[in-house]
């Protein structure tokens, strides 16, 4: 594929031959800090590059193997930071790029570090874009990063590797440390402007608080820090400080040279064998400009360390209001049932939270401002959190508070009334006043064993009761309602005939070349005919059939008449277009795959090419059997097709080795194309990407037009979505599409 050069690096280009730079010369850094000056400038960057280096040590693991090096320059272009690949690291010196070098393009011609501190969004710098040719066989990607609060530029963080090992994922990942380098920078900063008197209100923090008189003899140990460091207040009362293994160090440079001790981290194990994680401040109290003592705070991060090392913190969280989402949420409740489950005496509740009348806000206004307005009443139904209540955002305009621990019944019916008292008062969004109410729904984990779905649904239930008599309302989940989970039962019973009784249809939906207009597809899609409930959509029985075990009979059925179908078309004089269908992970996993798709092929006379098959990323990840099962599918001349990508297990490895055709984007990519910049961000990384390793792109979910020019623009190949029509049934396909062709 050909790319257009981005501007900024043509003109830095440019600007090299008009001062009449030699390409073929290494051209070298030209100005240099003294070692002092050097030290001076670390130690006043120190606490940034602390941060910086925290999360840059992070990238390097994460690319363990991939010989990369890491470096990091201040806002003028010194460099102050260079970590990684050692190789990489005494080539470059060769070329005068150490620490303490000023990178300048009237120096060094165009870089990465100049054009990262100049360009407001992350940039490559790839091969021959560089002008010198002593630097055609390195990939380069950089950002620039501040303090967000008045945009105040710091410096920049560029990752440096062979050409080989270029790949445009790297400058999404780099995105992605350096907002968490500069939130954290923000929150240090936000930090330091605190008042030390609402640091020691002791009664309301969470915190773990430490006071001293100016002997060091501590005169308050406040609950939480007894809770963090399993000391007992009387223990440490009227002790001095500075005998602390963990502290002592810390206070005694207070005390004697009345340092501030800011963001340490600490780490220790409880008396259960736990990792606790604890990032600890400390700094002199004065009155009347005299030291009276010091102060010292603990703060718990032990779930968001831990957390943090073992997922995607955005994987957890919703990225609009920054609330845990529903993920976060399912973990929480798995957690604790297990916990009932193992005989620990614990409480635990759902408030189930749709607010009335968000679609006519949406409809009036537009969904920017209905993302403000979430936004707002996130942060009112935060402002009613208990001690152990979790709030979390489920999708769209669906909240739920998870009540935990609580002593009697009457908290989670107060709870319920409280936040029904929040929406009493009117929105402010701009200049704008809206109204609304919520419905709540309530659940309240019983005396017996129920699964984390169950619960789920009790308050789901509760909540749909609560808008049909009336709203602004709750409801609790009593045993008349459980009449509801009845009629699923026998949804259930209902479902294991329906096979039998010829109930299942197909719907297809068609797929578009981005290029041409014309149809080059269909996604085969079932829907259950029932004979009393009438047509029900697939997210109504599918997890049923799952659970029941009759998920893969189904889906040898979707196979088996998406094939006779394919042929009954083209025998009718259809030009031959591909089909999709779709593999549930347990059909995946049977061992008579491969012979049954070989079986339905030879019945059907279909040609394999025009038979393409639907895998999920985490049917990607069964290791070996994958590939081993993929190859075997290939070998009989099917296309593959990676489904939801970017929503589960992405990984380079099977893009790399599996034999996969297409990759598809999912929809909730697309759907927040023209509204949020990493998600366009994401979608262009998995354009380029497939682009490279030669696979096609089919976007999911297009429903717009502005969607589908942003798809073909960046030449997205193929699109489907309700822009050009829903899934049809096969009388209106042949009405639509088979006179066509």
């Amino acid at each position: 594929m050909n790319f257009t050069e981005p501007y900024y690096i043509t003109e830095s280009n440019r600007m090299c031959i008009e001062a009449g730079m030699d390409p073929y010369e290494v051209s070298r850094p030209k100005t240099f800090l003294s070692k002092s000056e050097f030290e001076k400038k670390r130690k006043s960057y120190s606490e940034i590059l602390s941060v910086v280096s925290f999360f840059s040590n992070k990238l390097l693991d994460s690319l363990k193997g991939t010989p990369i090096l890491v470096v990091v320059s201040d806002a003028a272009g010194y460099l102050l930071e260079i970590e990684g690949d050692e190789t990489i690291k005494s080539t470059i010196e060769q070329f005068g790029i150490v620490l303490g070098s000023l990178f300048i393009q009237e120096d060094t011609g165009t870089n990465v570090i100049s054009l990262s501190l100049q360009q407001k969004h992350p940039i490559s710098l790839i091969g021959e874009q560089h002008y010198h040719t002593f630097l055609h066989g390195i990939a380069c990607y950089g950002t620039a990063f501040h303090y967000t609060d008045d945009n105040d530029l710091l410096g920049s963080v560029s990752i440096m590797m062979p050409i080989e090992f270029q790949n445009p994922l790297f400058l999404t990942m780099l995105s992605q440390a350096v907002d968490s380098i500069e939130r954290e920078l923000l929150l240090r900063k936000q930090n330091k402007k605190l008042n030390i008197m609402n640091q020691i209100m002791l009664s309301r923090t969470r915190n773990g608080i430490v006071i001293t008189d100016e002997n060091g003899i501590t005169t308050e140990f406040n609950s939480f820090a007894e809770k963090i460091s399993n000391n007992s207040r009387d223990s440490v009362m009227g002790r001095n400080i500075q005998e602390s293994h963990l502290t002592g160090n810390y206070f005694k440079e207070v005390l004697e040279q009345e340092k501030i001790i800011e963001n340490e981290e600490l780490k220790f194990r409880d008396k259960e064998g736990n990792l606790i994680v604890c990032l600890f401040d400390a700094q002199p109290i004065y009155e009347e400009d005299k030291m009276i003592g010091a102060f010292g705070q603990f703060r718990d991060i032990s779930d968001r360390y831990l957390l943090q090392e073992k997922y995607n913190y955005l994987a957890f969280h919703d990225d609009l209001t920054n609330l845990p989402n529903r993920r976060y949420i399912n973990k929480e409740i798995e957690t604790i049932i297990q916990a009932l489950n193992g005989g620990e005496c614990r409480t635990l509740a759902l408030l189930f939270i749709d607010l009335d009348r968000f679609k006519i806000i949406n409809d009036n206004f537009n969904h920017s401002f209905g993302d403000k307005f979430l936004i707002e009443v996130s942060k009112r139904l935060s402002s009613c959190l208990g001690e152990k209540d979790i709030l979390a955002r489920m999708g769209g305009d669906e909240f739920v508070f998870l009540l935990k621990d609580f002593v009697d019944r009457d908290y989670v019916t107060n709870k319920a009334e409280e936040i029904l008292q929040l929406f009493q008062q009117p929105f402010y969004v701009g200049m704008k006043e809206l109204h609304t109410t919520a419905s709540i729904g309530v659940a309240i984990y019983p005396e017996y064993s129920i699964s984390k779905e169950q619960l789920m649904v009790y308050a789901d239930n509760a909540m749909y009761q609560a808008k049909s008599q009336g709203k602004n309302r709750y409801v609790i989940h009593t045993a008349e309602l459980l009449n509801v989970m009845m009629d699923e039962y026998k949804l259930e019973v209902d479902l294991r005939r329906a096979l039998d009784k010829n109930e299942f249809v197909l719907h297809y939906q068609p797929q578009i070349n981005n290029c041409t207009g014309k149809l080059v597809g269909f996604e085969a899609l079932i829907r259950w005919q029932h004979p009393t409930l009438g047509l029900i959509p697939p997210g109504k029985f599918i997890k049923l059939a799952e659970e029941n075990g009759l998920i893969t009979q189904i889906g040898e059925w979707v196979i088996e008449e998406a094939c006779s179908q394919i042929k009954k078309w083209q025998d009718a004089g259809m030009t031959p277009v591909k089909m999709s269908v779709n593999l549930s992970t347990q059909q995946f996993l049977t061992r008579n795959l491969v012979s049954f798709m070989k079986n339905v092929l030879e019945r059907t006379a279909i040609d394999p090419a025009y038979l393409v098959v639907e895998i999920t990323e985490y049917m990607a990840m069964e290791g070996e059997y994958s590939i081993h099962v993929l190859k075997q599918l290939k070998a009989l001349g099917l296309g593959i097709s990676i489904d939801d990508f970017g929503t589960g297990y992405s990984s380079l490895n099977y893009l790399k080795n599996f034999p996969i055709d297409y990759i598809k984007i999912d929809k909730s990519f697309v759907s927040e194309l023209m509204n949020n910049e990493k998600d366009t961000i994401i979608v262009k990384a998995i354009i380029t990407l497939a682009h490279n390793l030669h696979k096609e792109v089919i976007a999911e979910g297009v429903e717009t037009k502005e969607q589908l020019d942003f798809l073909k623009d960046h030449q997205c190949d193929i699109s489907q979505g309700y822009y050009f029509n829903k899934p049809l049934p096969v009388d209106e396909i042949e009405t639509i599409y088979l006179a066509q062709h």
